[in-house]
């Protein structure tokens, strides 16, 4: 019997799946393990790739839908701090033998806003880790920006510092929306900030949109996309706002005892399969459920393309995620926990999980799903299992509700499928994962 359960109003959890198994389930009794992945013998990691992701964990406000661990208002001595603890930690990890010469296939800054750093800082940040790491011959170093964080002369150096890809976090083109929903810009920073990055020429560009941002409407969702279709990014990424557990609309909802204020979920779907038809129209191509993007041969993310497919990640900064020779991490959560540790020349994981080589294949598998097709010929070749019979159960169900299609080993998810993937995914967990609280 299916285990799937079709949600329709936005209530508080999680609802994105990005790992397995489910974080709640991280211990620190398993960071010895990471720890020990670390140490791995070169030879035996020589040949996967290699990914680095730096957390800058700050930000000019907080987002009201915000559940990452950010820090506003934040003076350049704290920064300069947070900075050299990051450089210390990543001359750490340089220092254990599964990196060795490994090269870097892709960076990725992440946040909160690294774009809250000065050029003076992002130029030092980047020569004084380069002492230690490069990404000089990294395919892909993807850059996260907030617009009305950036300038000419930032974008100008996040350029010679080897960015090649800048994510603008637009959410929403309707100042409105903005303000209600937390967001530190408004639309004049967005398209200021796109001609530049436009004109100074990265060889990449996505833009992020929020489907159900409090307060949207049918109007303004459709004159979204209008404004995406008129900027015309290579890649446009479309999340569906959810409601974790530690946001401001989440802590609103549990203490004053309020409805939702999001809009439901077929709502939302609706919303960003009318984005699909219109963005394919136009030339897009789905890329996964929630990215299309403009050319599939030339706009490749190389970031999610290997995470998903269990690549190492050596995950830096405050709270940041981590994945090393088939073990999970995650660092401290707390800036001055994580900061007087790696002073104290440690390395600051806080929890880890050592998953089995059949929770590796659960993970692949669900990972793979939410870019709408998967060859289950290659991950029954890659864990030695039949992947087909393995699943059996929940492909049955799923194929018989209208989400996927499967003809021999080539699993294809229906528009049904794909514009809910994240729902259908606890049905491949296994049965004590399926109810556990996943973050």
């Amino acid at each position: 019997m299916s285990t799937i359960e079709t949600p329709v109003t936005t209530e508080v959890g999680s609802y994105f799946i990005s790992n397995y198994p489910p974080f709640s389930q991280w211990k620190s009794d398993y960071v010895p393990a990471a720890l020990s992945a670390l140490d791995t013998n070169p030879a035996e990691t020589a040949n996967t790739p290699l990914g680095l992701y730096i957390h800058i964990p700050f930000c000019r406000k907080r987002c009201k839908f915000c559940y990452f661990r950010v820090y506003t208002n934040q003076n350049a001595k704290a920064i300069e701090d947070y900075v050299r603890a990051l450089i210390q930690e990543v001359e750490l990890i340089s220092q254990r033998s599964a990196i060795g010469t490994r090269d870097l296939l892709f960076v990725y800054f992440g946040g909160g806003t690294p774009s809250y750093l000065s050029s003076k800082q992002l130029r030092s940040l980047r020569e004084r880790m380069s002492e230690f790491i490069t990404w000089e011959r990294a395919k892909e170093v993807t850059f996260e920006c907030e617009p009305g964080t950036l300038s000419v002369e930032k974008l100008e150096t996040l350029k010679d510092i080897g960015i090649t890809r800048i994510s603008l976090g637009v959410e929403s083109f309707n100042d409105q929306i903005l303000e209600e929903n937390g967001r530190a810009h408004l639309s004049p920073e967005i398209f200021r900030a796109y001609d530049w990055i436009r004109n100074i020429g990265f060889p990449q560009v996505n833009i992020d949109l929020i489907a159900g941002m409090v307060g949207e409407t049918d109007e303004n969702w459709h004159r979204n996309i209008d404004k995406a279709l008129e900027m015309m990014p290579d890649n446009i990424t479309i999340y569906q706002m959810e409601l974790p557990f530690n946001t401001v609309y989440s802590k609103e909802m549990r203490e004053q005892g309020t409805q939702s204020p999001v809009a439901d979920w077929p709502t939302k779907r609706r919303w960003v399969n009318e984005a699909m038809e219109r963005l394919m129209a136009a030339g897009y191509h789905i890329s996964s459920g929630n990215e299309l993007v403009r050319n599939p041969d030339k706009d490749q993310f190389v970031y999610r393309d290997n995470v998903w497919r269990g690549c190492d990640l050596l995950g830096t900064g405050v709270s940041s995620f981590g994945h090393f020779h088939g073990v999970h991490y995650q660092n401290l959560d707390r800036i001055e926990d994580y900061m007087d540790t790696v002073n104290r020349g440690e390395l600051p994981i806080n929890r880890a999980m050592q998953p089995t080589r059949h929770q590796l294949l659960i993970r692949e598998l669900v990972l793979l799903m939410k870019e709408g097709q998967v060859s289950l010929d290659r991950l029954s070749r890659k864990y030695g299992v039949d992947v087909v019979a393995e699943f059996a159960e929940p492909f049955r169900n799923q194929q018989k509700a209208g989400y996927l299609t499967l003809e021999g080993t080539e699993l294809k998810l229906t528009r049904k499928g794909l514009l809910q993937v994240d729902s259908l995914l606890t049905e491949y967990f296994e049965p004590q994962h399926r109810a556990v609280r996943y973050t």
